[in-house]
């Protein structure tokens, strides 16, 4: 994702930043600076950290139970709203759907057991009294941080157990409905009780005017609308082969043609993406983002072969196209090659995929037009 810092690899998993992500940590230097000055400052600082370092531990929680189901996890990211674990895949079964939206909630429920019997010593010394298990900022302190951690990873765990797609308790519902039906059925129930719930969360913070609670509820919509959206995708194109969708009456190019040649036919076809061919077999891809990047640097005249990529993916013809969307994902790759036993015959690309659906889907009688994906 774009305006993210990579901070560190963890279980063979990116760690990412995203660049708001600093604003929460100056929201709390603000709440704590402007009543106790500098160490204030500083303690906001901190707390917010801990805080997100919980956050964190309930997405590894995701990321970890993924892993140990055979499922890659390609990056964490942390937001100023929270954090997402990005799968390569979906899980294949609704058992394994439910262990992985469990697992970080799970996480949090450990983290307040862990902290509890420390914030009750406090509570019984005197240290916390009564009136301080109120929200509130509290002078900074050991028993202020115990306390407000303790009230984050409660709101952990109660807010992502919302029955909301995607939130935890969404995609609990959809593995619970899942194993009564199907996941297709089971994602439409899911996300529509989710878009249901960010509508009236949105509704909510417009009358209250709560900004942050407005953009909550549309990360709710939004995520919801894509993953249906992307399983619909995946039930249509069940049943096609890669040699159904791929473009077989693509360009080619030879290693000695120049940049600035593919740039012309670029301008006037349809085609992004080139094979490079040599005694027929392909050794290399050069797409409409290398070539803008060329052009410029000036260096129109290059040999396409000096700036091609390799070809990282190659497909038979036969291979299940949902499969092959699947793979593409999982090792971000957007271009790969299709071969009939060991004869080259094109290119498939994710955008191939994509413009397949409402093809598919209209044959099958699934959607009008515009309810298609982009």
């Amino acid at each position: 994702m774009g305006w993210s810092l990579r901070l560190t690899r963890i279980a063979g998993i990116d760690l990412k930043l995203h660049v708001t992500f600093f604003l929460i940590l100056a929201f709390g230097a603000v709440v704590w600076g402007a009543p106790f000055g500098l160490n204030g400052a500083l303690f906001g600082i901190l707390l917010m950290a801990l805080i997100f370092a919980c956050v964190l531990l309930h997405e590894m929680g995701h990321a970890l139970m993924a892993q140990r189901l055979g499922i890659p996890v390609r990056e964490i990211l942390l937001l100023p709203i929270g954090g997402v674990a990005v799968l390569t895949r979906s899980p294949r079964t609704a058992r394994d759907e439910l262990l992985i939206a469990a697992a970080g909630p799970a996480v949090n429920v450990a983290i307040v057991a862990l902290l509890l019997p420390a914030l009750a010593a406090l509570w019984a010394d005197g240290a916390l009294p009564p009136a301080g298990l109120m929200p509130g900022v509290g002078e900074p302190g050991l028993a202020t941080a115990l306390l407000w951690l303790v009230q984050a990873n409660v709101f952990l765990v109660l807010f992502n157990l919302i029955p909301a797609f995607p939130l935890d308790g969404g995609r609990i519902l959809r593995a619970c409905v899942w194993m009564a039906t199907d996941q297709v059925r089971a994602t439409r129930v899911a996300t529509g009780i989710g878009q249901a719930f960010a509508l009236a969360i949105g509704l909510f913070a417009l009358f209250s005017f709560d900004l942050l609670l407005l953009v909550v509820a549309l990360f709710i919509f939004l995520g919801a609308g894509a993953e249906r959206g992307q399983s619909e995708v995946q039930s249509a194109l069940k049943g096609l082969k890669v040699g159904d969708a791929y473009n077989r009456h693509a360009l080619t190019l030879s290693r000695d043609e120049r940049v600035s040649t593919v740039a012309d036919y670029i301008l006037t076809s349809y085609q992004s993406d080139f094979a490079v061919l040599e005694d027929g077999r392909p050794i290399g891809i050069i797409t409409r983002n290398e070539v803008l990047q060329v052009l410029a640097r000036g260096e129109g005249n290059a040999n396409v072969a000096a700036v091609m990529r390799p070809v990282e993916l190659r497909f038979d013809v036969a291979r299940p196209l949902d499969e092959v969307r699947q793979v593409m994902a999982e090792r971000a790759v957007r271009v790969a090659a299709v071969f009939d036993g060991g004869a080259y015959r094109g290119l498939v690309s994710l955008e191939d995929l994509a413009e397949a659906y409402p093809l598919v889907a209209l044959r099958r009688g699934n959607v009008p037009p515009e309810s298609s994906p982009a």
